[in-house]
């Protein structure tokens, strides 16, 4: 089977896992990325204690529609990320194979591999996560029925809602289209590249991740003994990459997490008049540190851990079924015309 095919049903095996598990867990994603911005300096956003109580005080003040907030740019995102990330990790992996002439790459190379896929991504993608971190830090206020009430009861209601950031028209962003031509406005082509420095440095994230789960399934697959390597290879249970999933991410997730706190920070819609500002990453980091203290770089860990490793089980287990059903389709294929 060629190159191209093989990278082809990567693509789309990578898309339909990533769009799966952004849909399952993306309100564990808008909590963490509340819980991240949380720099003691009043805002829009209530002080959340915690992941139980932005739960509940999102579900209370702003219902369940808030925990999907940003929901477009995410599904966009990752099914853009996961599918060129599959696709160009694949293409790196097959391009060092040919060069050694050999059949298994180390786990260095498996990093290397990762790490090409992983900056290719943060360059096309960082301008759908700079909107979809804005729609998420939006507050979506519930407003009281204004229809048949007086003139100074809805200038009053709407007043309010302005000043705790509610969607009402000059406010927020009123969804991704208008995200995007609102940025491009005020912020020309720079505001929707914020935060790539560190979204440059999370590319060793998927470097991690990747490394480890390829180890861990080759493990797995020649049941824990390195010597067995040249033997056939065992075909992996649902459940067993659904562990090695998880596992890697969990492992890349604890290494590279405070890079993911500066990129929110860095991204977030910020007033000018706003007593602490952030200009880049490395004062983003040296500002982290005084004010909040180390504690501060693993602000929403919580959150993220709890969606992380479902959405990575999620994710590679999707790939791989898909992955399977495709090579079985193409296969049908290929003999029905043979």
């Amino acid at each position: 089977m060629s190159d191209a095919k093989r990278n082809w049903k990567h693509a789309v095996a990578g898309c339909t896992a990533g769009l799966t598990s952004a849909l399952l867990l993306h309100p564990l994603d808008v909590i963490k990325t509340r819980l991240q911005v949380q720099d003691g300096i009043k805002g829009v956003l209530p002080a959340y204690r915690g992941t139980r109580d932005a739960l509940r005080c999102i579900l209370q003040e702003e219902g369940p529609r808030a925990l999907y907030s940003g929901l477009s740019p995410a599904l966009l995102g990752a099914g853009l990320s996961w599918g060129i990330y599959f696709a160009a990790y694949n293409q790196a992996k097959q391009r060092y194979q040919k060069w050694l002439n050999q059949p298994r790459l180390s786990a260095p190379l498996h990093l290397l591999s990762a790490a090409e896929a992983g900056a290719l991504v943060c360059c096309i993608t960082n301008p759908v996560w700079v909107v979809k971190t804005r729609l998420q830090l939006q507050r979506g206020v519930r407003l009281p029925a204004l229809r048949g009430a007086g003139n100074a009861t809805a200038a009053g209601a709407v007043g309010a809602a302005k000043a705790l950031g509610a969607a009402v028209p000059g406010a927020n962003y009123q969804g991704f289209v208008h995200a995007v031509r609102s940025i491009a406005r005020e912020e020309g082509i720079r505001g929707f590249y914020r935060g790539l420095l560190p979204s440059l440095l999370l590319v060793s994230h998927g470097a991690i991740q990747f490394m480890v789960y390829e180890e861990l399934k080759t493990l797995a697959a020649y049941a824990g003994s390195p010597a067995k390597q040249h033997g056939p290879r065992k075909q992996l249970s649902s459940a067993e990459i659904s562990v090695i999933g998880a596992l890697s991410k969990l492992a890349a997730s604890v290494a590279t997490y405070p890079s993911q706190v500066i990129r929110s920070r860095l991204q977030q819609r910020m007033d000018p008049n706003r007593s602490v500002l952030y200009r880049s990453g490395w004062h983003t980091f040296r500002l982290i540190l005084r004010r909040e203290g180390p504690a501060g770089l693993y602000k929403g860990i919580v959150p993220n851990v709890l969606r992380v490793m479902p959405q990575s089980a999620i994710t590679f287990l999707v790939y791989e079924k898909v992955m399977q059903l495709l090579e079985s389709e193409m296969l049908k294929n290929h003999a029905a015309f043979s």
